[in-house]
């Protein structure tokens, strides 16, 4: 399997667990609707969150969370937006980003709540 692949299961993986620990329940992984793909869906309390995992080796070419561009967005939007209809949710949903900077002794995480509407 291609590195880049292997280093984003490995950030899903660190992404599920710390969302875990923070008390959120995972729902789904790799959820698809066409073209679109959200990386997790979890829930706590009333909310219903679809998370997009952004990862990097190192910072060089900027950091995690602004790889999230306005077509991966409106692509996560869509698949939410079936995903809410396809499971009758009625309550309230909302878009994080998880970063996670891989660095030789271990790697940062930083979670956004709320990072787009």
């Amino acid at each position: 399997m291609a590195e880049h692949l292997d280093t984003g299961r490995e950030a899903e993986d660190l992404a599920a667990s710390y969302l875990i620990d923070k008390g959120y329940e995972i729902v789904a992984r790799n959820y698809r609707y066409g073209h679109a793909e959200v990386d997790l869906i979890i829930r706590k309390g009333i909310f219903l969150v679809f998370v997009e995992v952004k990862s990097r080796k190192n910072v060089k070419f900027g950091m995690p969370e602004a790889a999230v561009s306005k077509l991966k967005v409106s692509l996560v939007k869509r698949a939410a937006d079936f995903y809410v209809y396809k499971t009758n949710w009625h309550k309230q949903i909302r878009f994080d980003v998880i970063s996670i900077i891989f660095r030789s002794d271990g790697f940062e995480i930083k979670h956004f709540e709320d990072a787009f509407y």
